[in-house]
């Protein structure tokens, strides 16, 4: 299938591994232009590069921290630089908050900000130049939507996808979409770091139907089609990329 991306422009956030790495991957084999955006230069020059000796277009590169400040400043400069303007927003940028339900109003704010008010931020800066196009694709990577104790990033996930589904229906009419994609357990660093090979091998033979855990391409290909002229009917949805996990129809 052409997904008819060759020529759109796009921003991935949090694209220096993992999921957002295989999504900025994925999207330069269909020909788009980007800006990547993480903390680790390093590993963002590496996929720029991979990009690149793949036949895509090299990606424009912002290596900053999510909480810091001039972030949105920082991407955005380079977004005009580099492509003019934002066809395609990947909100992917976030990361597990832990801390339980005594966690301090720091605690709190921290988890918000990073899993909910910088993506809100970034949409809202690039979505006014889509409205005057009248096209646009927005994204959010979401999370976990069956938390078994308090997280702040479930919390703030939440959040984001209520914001998602009340804005795809203010912008539809203009060409624009938005979703959300919850992933399931998409083998990451921080996978590695907070579930052992043990619990990774029992829960795949007891909890997901399909034996495994998911790889980043697994979650990356439904983003691609997301953002693709192809999915222009798709909006407000919430698509869960799990293995079948999740235990409940919709």
């Amino acid at each position: 299938m052409d997904l008819q991306l060759k020529g759109k422009t796009a921003l991935v956030t949090g694209a220096s591994a993992g999921i957002g790495r295989a999504i900025a991957t994925e999207l330069g084999r269909e020909g788009v232009k980007m800006v990547i955006t993480g903390r680790r230069r390093e590993e963002l020059d590496k996929v720029a590069q991979e990009i690149a000796a793949a036949g895509g277009v090299k990606p424009g590169i912002v290596a900053h921290d999510a909480m810091d400040g001039g972030y949105l400043e920082a991407i955005a400069r380079q977004c005009e630089a580099t492509l003019g303007g934002v066809d395609i927003l990947m909100n992917n940028a976030g990361g597990s908050r832990a801390f339980g339900k005594d966690a301090t109003d720091e605690q709190w704010n921290e988890a918000f900000t990073l899993n909910f008010t910088r993506h809100r931020q970034l949409t809202l800066r690039f979505l006014p130049a889509m409205q005057a196009r009248k096209w646009g694709r927005v994204i959010y990577i979401t999370g976990k939507q069956e938390p078994d104790g308090v997280n702040g990033a479930f919390c703030a996930k939440a959040a984001l996808t209520a914001f998602s589904k009340g804005l795809s229906r203010e912008v539809g009419k203009q060409g624009i979409t938005v979703n959300c994609i919850g992933p399931g357990r998409i083998m990451s660093d921080q996978i590695r770091r907070n579930y052992t090979p043990e619990y990774r091998a029992w829960q795949s033979e007891h909890e997901i139907p399909m034996g495994r855990y998911g790889e980043p391409e697994d979650l990356a290909v439904l983003a691609v089609f997301l953002a693709s002229p192809r999915a222009g009917y798709i909006t407000g949805t919430v698509s869960p990329v799990d293995g079948g996990l999740r235990r409940y129809q919709y």
